[in-house]
């Protein structure tokens, strides 16, 4: 096979300037090594996991002490203790920065715009701290935040974390019975939230959600609501008049374990109550550390954007940027209101570093036919990341012929159930069409089949065999941990199966398949779902698709759903281009036995099309939690369809 061309490579002129560059330096001078290149540091760092941990933190120059023991139990995933001695506060980690200039900048459509400074982050943050302590907010306490992506989220989890308090947060755009579901496992003491939010042009009252909340959550003894929409008698104290009351400059950072809970994060739900995953406050602090400045070469003095909302775990990684002296971009709302160019505009004017996205976000820019760079120079920008769903090689093409050529562009996976990644991007290493560019360092990934035997260069199921620092506490309410060994562990004995179908390659670069609990099954034959939608979407007529395997006459057969354009009908004749796109770059066990047109997809709240909720619909099967979907109407789209009969 002829070897393919890269689509970006470093220029070596700026090879050396990179936080990874310089972190090779520093273990070769520390632990008198000779890594010289990527592959050599990952070696290393899976081989010597006690020091590779031990560099990041001090390369990072984490506050805090990191005590004797590095790792304990450390040949058990699920009773490993990465730092059991080590003492730290997350907020005085990210709060390190100080002075005049923009910490966080905000922008919520055409409706509001404000920025915090560093100073006034660190003030604001003192102020909420001192009215949490006030009303009896103690360490080990749950404080929830639903609200919009704004820089009050921002202070309000960096007030709770100082003093040791537990944070969780949800979007406003979740509806009263999601919320209630996710922060009635966690019991909070507080709850912070906003009057409303802005969205497509709209201004959303979340005033009456926020007060049926209230009704059926009988631990929140406080409510705090920030004002934005503008509306008046607010359910609970007002936050500008509580910065005003407890005004202070000082803030008495709580020192926390290194395995304290620091945030309480939700799965999707979909299929059943939603898992309350509890995440270490050294663990997030130390991962985030190394993802965003050794493999997203994240720089103080940096801007870094990614669009998400505060129920994403996004959220989490992108505020974690403080940490590295760079500011951190956030915007609330439609990102295609009023048009396609308005995250680039922001990004443009602010002159943004990383811009973050999913790859549904891509491919819509690209369905749309909309160039970033016949109207934005896009300057400043190094990398471009995209996660949440896989991104397929035409959409890298686009990326490069219609964004930046310059630009590394990073497809990162991982998930809620580590706050990071198992596969990201690297700044010294090339980018190939459809291929993520590295394992993330220190991360022991590899490749099973379903008997537990390694794979190189086949497809297979994404397991981790080693621990590392951002395995989750536990489940939240779990007692004695057997859902959260069920979640990860029980498929194959002391290694961590994360659920993706994927292929390790052989320059090192990961290709993603989809989730391995919607692998397709014709025949016996393992498919994931991500190769059919790559050239089911390049079909011009067809805006996006969701495929499942319907059980047939012993065996499963595929069905693909398709969304078309407006007036667009599946002919028999676009059916049959759809089958001989798929058949020829795919397989004819590809192939779908039927095509539905439908008018909706049903997704989550960040976005994920959910192929296993319309399978147990198609299946007559109930669907445990369609409250966890943006549009649980979509489902009905998908019952007692004759076609399927």
């Amino acid at each position: 096979m002829p070897q393919r061309a890269p689509l970006w490579v470093p220029k070596s002129d700026t090879l050396e300037s990179t936080c990874i560059s310089k972190f090779i330096v520093y273990v070769n001078k520390r632990f008198s090594l000779e890594v010289r290149d990527f592959g050599g540091l990952y070696d290393w760092s899976v081989t010597c996991r006690e020091s590779f941990w031990e560099a990041v933190w001090d390369f990072s120059g984490v506050i805090g002490r990191q005590g004797e023991r590095t790792l304990v139990h450390a040949d058990s995933m699920e009773q490993s203790l990465w730092f059991p001695d080590a003492a730290l506060n997350f907020a005085e980690n990210l709060l390190r920065h100080r002075g005049p200039g923009v910490a966080i900048y905000f922008r919520a459509e055409d409706r509001a715009e404000y920025n915090l400074t560093w100073d006034q982050l660190h003030r604001q943050v003192a102020s909420i701290a001192a009215w949490l302590i006030s009303v009896g907010v103690e360490k080990g306490d749950r404080v929830a935040g639903l609200l919009p992506n704004m820089p009050e989220a921002v202070v309000a989890m960096l007030a709770t974390t100082s003093i040791g308090a537990i944070w969780t947060s949800s979007s406003p755009d979740f509806g009263t019975e999601s919320v209630v579901e996710r922060f009635g496992q966690t019991e909070p003491k507080v709850l912070i939230c906003a009057d409303g939010y802005f969205y497509n042009g709209k201004t959303i009252d979340v005033r009456p959600k926020i007060k049926a909340i209230k009704e059926k959550l009988k631990t929140i003894e406080q409510t705090l609501v920030v004002c934005l929409a503008g509306f008046k008698m607010l359910p609970g104290l007002d936050w500008a008049e509580v910065l005003h009351e407890f005004q202070s400059e000082t803030i008495a950072y709580q020192p926390v374990g290194f395995n304290h809970p620091l945030y309480i994060l939700y799965s999707s739900g979909t299929t059943g109550k939603p898992k309350c995953i509890a995440h270490r406050t050294g663990g997030v602090l130390l991962q985030h550390l190394k993802e965003l400045q050794l493999h997203s070469d994240v720089r103080p003095g940096d801007k870094v954007f990614y669009f998400t909302t505060c129920g994403w775990m996004m959220w989490n990684w992108l505020v974690s940027s403080l940490a590295c002296g760079a500011a951190i971009v956030l915007y609330d709302g439609s990102p295609f209101y009023p048009g396609a160019s308005v995250l680039w505009d922001y990004a443009d004017e602010l002159g943004v570093t990383l811009f973050g996205t999913s790859a549904k976000y891509i491919d819509v820019l690209k369905k749309k036919n909309y160039v970033p760079k016949e109207k934005h120079a896009l300057k400043s920008l190094r990398t471009l990341c995209s996660t949440g769903s896989v991104l397929v090689p035409e959409s890298y093409d686009y990326v490069y012929k219609n964004v930046k050529e310059d630009l590394c562009l990073s497809s990162i996976s991982g998930g809620t159930d580590i706050v990071s990644c198992f596969v990201l991007g690297c700044p010294i290493l090339p980018v190939y069409g459809g291929e993520s560019q590295c394992r993330g360092l220190g991360m022991a990934v590899a490749v099973f089949d379903s008997s537990g035997h390694s794979l190189v260069g086949e497809k297979g199921e994404l397991v981790c065999c080693k621990s590392f620092p951002s395995q989750p506490a536990c489940f939240w309410g779990d007692i004695g941990g057997k859902k959260y060994h069920e979640a990860y562990f029980s498929t194959f004995n002391n290694i961590w199966h994360h659920g993706d179908y994927v292929k390790i390659l052989a320059n090192g670069g990961v290709t993603i398949y989809g989730r391995s609990d919607a692998t397709l099954n014709p025949g016996g034959v393992r498919i994931g779902t991500a190769e059919i939608y790559r050239y089911v979407e390049q079909v011009a007529e067809v805006q996006e698709a969701i495929a499942i395997g319907q059980e047939w006459d012993g065996d499963v057969r595929i069905i693909l759903f398709v969304v078309l354009g407006d007036g667009t009908v599946l002919s028999d004749e676009l059916q049959a281009l759809i089958r001989k796109i798929i058949r020829e770059n795919c397989s004819a066990r590809h192939v779908p036995a039927k095509i539905v047109q439908v008018a909706q997809i049903p997704r989550t709240k960040s976005g994920k099309i959910v192929e296993l909720a319309v399978r147990e619909v198609v299946h007559g099967r109930v669907v445990k939690n369609k409250s966890a979907l943006a549009n649980p109407e979509a489902l009905v789209l998908y019952e007692n369809l004759d076609v399927l009969q």
